[in-house]
C-alpha cells in the first residue's frame, strides 16, 4: 500500500501537477493540505473519473485537507472534535480546518496541517502550541480503538537539527523552536515512529524550500513534512520517500510530495519485520 502526503498550497491552482503526479506514480492515497478551497468547490469529480473515492474538509483561501483514495474510505472523521466530541477546546480550535482522518484497509490514516505559528512572540504561536496540545488528547482518544495507526502531513516543525539546512542558525526560531519540537514529541509518545528515518538517518533530505531567497536554487530546505507509524505499520514499511523533483516545476507547490510503501495488510511470509526499537524519540 503507497500512501502519500502532499501540501499543494492550493488544488485548485496545482490540479494539473496533482493530476500528473498521481498518474505516474499510483498512490493507494494521496492526504493533502493546504487545499485552500470551500467544500462545494472542491475538484471531486477530476479524481473520482480515475478511479479514486475523495472526501475533504475545507475553507476558503485558507488550510483545507483532503483524501482521495483507491480503497473505501470509512470512519471519516473531521477536526479535533473528530475524537474529541465534548471538548470545547477541540470544537474551537477545530474551526480552521487542518484535521481529518478515515479508516483505509484497516488502519487509521490522520491527515494533519499543523498551524504555521509566524514567529515565536506571536499569538499564533502560542495557539500553536495550544493545538499541538489538544492533538495530543486527540491521539490519546484514538488510542482507545487500538487502530494501526499512521499520522502524516505538514507538520510545520524541523524536529531535529538534521532536518535542517542551517541549523546553527535556523533553530530556536519559528518551525524549530524547543518548545513546538517538545510539544510534537508529547503528541508521538512511545507509539509514533518516523519512518523516514528508518530508511534515511542522513541530512540534506527536505521537504520544503521557502519560495523567498532563493531557497529553492541553493537547496535550502527544511523537513517539515513528517509520516509517522505505530509499531505493526513501521515493522512493515518498505520504503519512504521524498518526491523532491515536484518542486521544480513551473509554479509548484512550496513542498515536495512524501510517500511510504506499507506491505498491508501485511503477509504471512514476510520476511523478519525490521527492529525499530533504535528509532524511538
Amino acid at each position: 500500500m503507497l500512501i502519500a502526503t502532499w501540501n499543494v498550497n492550493s488544488i485548485r491552482s496545482r490540479l494539473p501537477q496533482v493530476q500528473t503526479w498521481i498518474e505516474e506514480v499510483k498512490p493507494d492515497l494521496l492526504c493533502l493540505q493546504e487545499t485552500k478551497v470551500d467544500d462545494p468547490f472542491f475538484p471531486k469529480s477530476e479524481f473520482e473519473r480515475i478511479g479514486y473515492q475523495v472526501s475533504f474538509h475545507g475553507q476558503k483561501s485558507y488550510n483545507g485537507v483532503a483524501l482521495i483514495s483507491r480503497h473505501p474510505l470509512t470512519d471519516i472523521r473531521f477536526g479535533l472534535s473528530g475524537e474529541l466530541s465534548s471538548d470545547s477546546d477541540a470544537e474551537r480550535l477545530g474551526e480552521q480546518k487542518r484535521v481529518m482522518s478515515a479508516l483505509v484497509n484497516g488502519l487509521r490514516v490522520v491527515n494533519l496541517y499543523v498551524p504555521n505559528g509566524s514567529a515565536v512572540d506571536s499569538e499564533k504561536y502560542l495557539y500553536k502550541l495550544e493545538w499541538l496540545n489538544c492533538l495530543k488528547h486527540y491521539l490519546e482518544a484514538q488510542a482507545e480503538r487500538d487502530e494501526p495507526l499512521c499520522i502524516l502531513g505538514d507538520f510545520n516543525i524541523a524536529l531535529e537539527a538534521r532536518d535542517l539546512h542551517n541549523p546553527k542558525r535556523l533553530t530556536g526560531g519559528i518551525m524549530a523552536s524547543p518548545p513546538e519540537r517538545e510539544a510534537l514529541k508529547k503528541v508521538l509518545g512511545e507509539r509514533l515512529h518516523d519512518v523516514f528515518r528508518l530508511f534515511e538517518p542522513d541530512s540534506g533530505h527536505w521537504s520544503w524550500w521557502d519560495y523567498r531567497s532563493g531557497a529553492w536554487d541553493r537547496d535550502r530546505g527544511w523537513r517539515i513534512d513528517h509520516i509517522y507509524l505505530s509499531e505493526e505499520l513501521l515493522q512493515n514499511a518498505k520504503s519512504c520517500l521524498i518526491h523532491k523533483k515536484i518542486r521544480g516545476n513551473v509554479k509548484p507547490s512550496d513542498h515536495a510530495p512524501v510517500t511510504v510503501e506499507i506491505c498491508w495488510p501485511p503477509e504471512e511470509d514476510e520476511n523478519e519485520p525490521i527492529n525499530s526499537e533504535s528509532f524511538r524519540f
